[in-house]
């Protein structure tokens, strides 16, 4: 009874083994590769699977998702002879599970190295100044070569990332030294040219305040000539006007006698204001007679075109 049930455990675990080597459940986004008698056989995806027992063994087992690699910080040499420490990522992610098994041993570290030695390069084309406005060029570039590289391998490598560009603390000190520099520098330029803008500005409202200023005279000395001569017209029209009236009176009954007074009196009183201007006068002897200078001003009236003829 007891050899029975020896038998009957032995056959169940047997079984359980069998099964164990038979039935294989393939996780999504993975790929196991199955090789028969030490052969490459299938690559079965996500999944319940049947193997044959004690033929088929799952010798690899790749996942289908991206994956993240860390690229340790290696020394790399500027254009400029300057060492810089740099790191990165990576990312890669697996197409083909056969060649990926099966064209390289590691291709983890195959691509990390291939990654190292792409980025020395590329960091060797350019100067310091340009690496850290050059990343993205440099990750397009590497990616670029990684993937020329891999494709044989079944990988496919998405995209490189640079984490970290550290320059020589005494480069640290220089660049900072020279940004501080270049800051002082532009705020040197930019006070320069607000001043020579202000100078022309100045200069500008100068020039246009003696424009205007000219005009302005100009203006006024038009406007004055205008009033003068407005003003030579209005009393060379009154004085006409005046002497039409005399002449026009002189004609009428007893005009001849109000002429005479009138000259009279104007010749007394500008008698009077030249006596009051000097105290020493030089004057014709016939200046004293009101009379004959009467007669000589009315003479000149009498001779005047359309004047009377009357006898004084």
């Amino acid at each position: 009874m007891s050899g029975e049930l020896i038998v009957a455990i032995f056959l169940a675990l047997l079984v359980l083994i069998i099964l164990a080597k038979t039935a294989v459940v393939v996780p999504q986004q993975s790929a196991y590769v199955v090789e028969r008698l030490g052969k490459y056989s299938a690559t079965i995806g996500a999944g319940f699977h049947i193997l044959i027992p004690f033929l088929d063994v799952i010798r690899y087992k790749h996942t289908l998702k991206e994956v993240a690699m860390d690229v340790p910080e290696q020394i790399c040499i500027t254009n400029d002879n300057v060492q810089v420490g740099v790191d990165g990522v990576l990312y890669i992610k697996v197409l083909d599970a056969e060649r990926a098994s099966y064209g390289i041993t590691d291709y983890h570290f195959a691509i990390s190295q291939l990654a190292q030695t792409t980025l020395r390069s590329e960091i060797g084309k350019i100067d310091l100044d340009r690496t850290f406005e050059e990343r993205t060029n440099i990750n397009v570039q590497v990616v670029n070569e990684l993937d020329k590289a891999s494709a044989p391998w079944g990988i496919k490598v998405l995209r490189y990332e640079i984490r970290n560009i550290n320059p020589p603390q005494d480069v640290l000190n220089a660049m900072e030294k020279q940004m501080r520099a270049e800051r002082e520098k532009r705020a040197v330029v930019l006070t320069s040219e607000g001043q020579r803008d202000a100078a022309i500005n100045n200069a500008e409202g100068e020039k246009q305040k003696v424009i205007k200023a000219s005009e302005a005279r100009k203006q006024q000395q038009i406007n004055e000539a205008e009033g003068e001569a407005s003003a030579i017209l209005a009393i060379a029209i009154a004085t006409s006007e005046g002497i039409r009236k005399i002449a026009e009176a002189n004609q009428v009954p007893g005009g001849y006698e109000a002429v005479q007074l009138r000259v009279a009196e104007q010749y007394i009183q500008e008698f009077g204001e030249l006596a009051k201007a000097s105290n020493t006068l030089v004057l014709p002897a016939s200046v004293s007679d009101v009379g004959s200078m009467i007669a000589l001003a009315m003479n000149v009236i009498n001779k005047s075109p359309g004047a009377s003829q009357a006898t004084p």
